[in-house]
């Protein structure tokens, strides 16, 4: 009885082996794999009327609502951490500020927004495509951002119709570490980016 079993033993032993081998080795081999996955995060698409574009998956979207009039359209912010309402009223007047109050080491908040009052040309800046659209970027370590405590601030202009017309916006606030870093995957959300005109 155990002369007969002997054989199918070794062979389950043998296969345990190699199983144990291949696990080991897809463990222990992935560094450089690791390494790429790290510096390319998992990417997720975000969609709403006339506006798509791609971002790191641990960067959440919070599209805008606001029910009443503004002098400018919020699209969605796009963020590492939570953000709150960026807008108050007191009788007739609406003020608007960032949605974020302090943004947290490595931290990352992209507005994107159509301002409402049209605009003659792009500005000075960068001259870059998105989407098919001409646009401007201008990179800067003070800017907008720094009242959140951000450590740089990208601010992208695009013409989505012929000027005179409304721009639509980007503003990235970046605090470090990984800075450049985070520069890259914002341009890369751009690079990915399609807008219909406004």
């Amino acid at each position: 009885m155990d002369a007969g079993l002997r054989p199918r033993s070794l062979l389950l032993c043998a296969v345990g082996i190699v199983a144990a081998a291949a696990l080991a080795s897809a463990c222990g081999g992935g560094t450089s794999s690791t390494a790429q996955a790290a510096s390319q995060p998992q990417l997720v698409t975000y969609r709403s009327d006339g506006l798509s574009f791609r971002h790191p998956a641990a960067w959440t979207a919070y599209p805008f609502r606001w029910a009443g009039e503004l002098h400018f359209r919020p699209l969605v912010y796009l963020s590492t951490q939570p953000v709150h309402d960026p807008c108050s009223t007191q009788g007739n007047t609406t003020s608007c500020g960032l949605p974020v109050r302090h943004l947290r080491p490595g931290g990352v908040l992209v507005i994107w927004q159509v301002n409402g009052i049209p605009a003659m040309g792009l500005g000075p800046g960068e001259r870059i495509n998105v989407g098919g659209h001409r646009g401007t970027r201008v990179v800067t370590p003070s800017g907008i951002c720094k009242e959140i405590g951000a450590d740089r601030t990208m601010q992208v202009a695009v013409q989505t119709s012929p000027t005179p017309s409304p721009l639509t916006y980007l503003t990235a606030c970046l605090r470090g570490p990984n800075l450049a870093q985070n520069e890259r995957r914002v341009d890369a959300l751009l690079a990915s980016t399609r807008l219909s005109s406004q």
